[in-house]
């Protein structure tokens, strides 16, 4: 395995900085308070933004994959017994 150089601490790629958020938007939050309904409300809602959009780009990508998944739920949803 080859040796990797260092990368000054001003590089776009070090990651050493332990105060950065791992994420963009990120925030740090005190893990010892207890999670408000509001915060998991917000972290839920984005997520599920970020999921939307990413099967929207997939379907995109590979729209031949994603009628065969259409298809497929649609066949579900009409065979699903109440």
């Amino acid at each position: 395995m080859p040796d990797l150089p260092d990368l000054p601490e001003d590089a776009p790629g070090n990651t050493t900085d332990s105060a950065a958020p791992a994420t963009p938007g990120a925030r740090v939050r005190d893990r010892t308070a207890p999670e408000t309904d509001a915060e998991r409300r917000r972290r839920r809602a984005q997520f599920l933004r970020d999921l939307a959009e990413a099967r929207e780009l997939r379907a995109r990508v590979q729209p031949r994959r994603a009628k065969a998944a259409r298809l497929r739920h649609a066949m579900r949803m009409r065979t699903f017994r109440w």
